[in-house]
């Protein structure tokens, strides 16, 4: 059982580490809506398990990524 509320939460600075991105393009992910995220007393928190389940997919590379293609 955590001790306080916000153990499971992180904020965006070390979530930005946690991803290796600048927090300013992680927060850019959560305007548009690709990383969920909490504002809680002006700062984002994130869920620790939905940012793993988000790195899990997230390729950091500028540009354009391939489409993957089942057949």
């Amino acid at each position: 059982m955590p001790d306080s509320p916000f153990d499971e939460y992180l904020d965006l600075v070390e979530a930005a580490r946690e991803l290796n991105i600048h927090p300013q393009s992680l927060r850019r992910l959560i305007k548009q809506g690709r990383v969920p995220a909490t504002l809680f007393a002006g700062k984002y928190l994130i869920e620790r398990d939905k940012l793993d389940m988000f790195k899990s997919s997230y390729d950091p590379r500028p540009g354009r990524k391939p489409i993957r293609r089942l057949l």
